[in-house]
């Protein structure tokens, strides 16, 4: 078959949204988590590029704190980011929910596949988008990287007064995993997950479970922990000055 009569086969259009409109209080007052800087640069622009860096990804949709728009599009004009993906700005919420319905309603038409990104995992490795992104063109409906847990977990009955929690359960580690992001969904099904499911919400994928459809999971990475205390931010610079070494810059 000549390339004259071949046919065309579209391929599917994605775009990421990174809620970064919270403000961290675990790593402590001022500066919002996502704008903390990681050798010098702020974790949401590490964010950013992190899903700019997969060829599959042409648009980032980064949801501000509600009154910080003007800041984030300054932040990112300031940095050097792929020509060949468009960048949007749009305030958040006041939950993150609520923050991600709004980076999904700047989403343009054409967009098949929907990233949802945390801005506070700034060093995921572009070869587990790619995986996401795959097994959603593959036809899985939302899809999840995630890591074995090394830790053995205990269910408790919480108490708020600090005293010890007493031990209910100690679930099988086999059977668990520790989720991460990006997490990867047909566009459709997201918007419909967001429109119909408001309670019990813990992630993007658990709203997709909610709609009674599969979720999948594809191997995580170490390196794309989420950043929450100070200590993370230790890590996250031991981390970038290590690709420093081995990429020779």
């Amino acid at each position: 078959m000549s390339d004259e009569t071949r046919p065309v086969v579209a391929r599917a259009r994605t775009a990421a949204v990174i809620p970064a409109a919270g403000r961290g209080v675990r790593l402590g007052p001022g500066t919002p988590k996502a704008l903390r800087t990681l050798n010098g640069t702020p974790m949401l622009i590490h964010a950013v590029r992190a899903m700019a860096a997969s060829r599959s990804v042409s648009l980032v949709v980064v949801v501000a704190p509600p009154d910080g728009a003007a800041e984030v599009k300054s932040l990112l004009a300031d940095h050097a980011l792929p020509e060949r993906t468009d960048f949007v700005v749009v305030p958040g919420g006041e939950s993150r929910q609520e923050s991600v319905k709004l980076g999904l309603d700047a989403l343009p038409d054409g967009i098949d596949i929907v990233l949802v990104h945390d801005a506070a995992r700034p060093l995921v490795p572009v070869d587990t988008v790619d995986a996401v992104i795959e097994a959603v063109r593959d036809g899985q409906p939302a899809v999840v990287p995630a890591l074995p847990l090394a830790d053995t977990v205990k269910e408790v009955v919480p108490t708020t007064d600090g005293s010890p929690e007493p031990v209910v359960a100690t679930p099988s580690r086999a059977r668990l995993r520790a989720v991460q992001t990006p997490q990867g969904f047909d566009h459709d099904t997201l918007r419909r997950a967001h429109e119909t499911v408001t309670e019990d919400v813990t992630d993007d994928a658990s709203m997709v479970e909610q709609l009674g459809l599969q979720v999948v999971l594809v191997p995580g990475h170490e390196e794309a922990f989420k950043v929450t205390r100070p200590l993370d931010l230790v890590l996250a610079e031991a981390v970038l000055a290590r690709r420093r070494a081995n990429d020779g810059f």
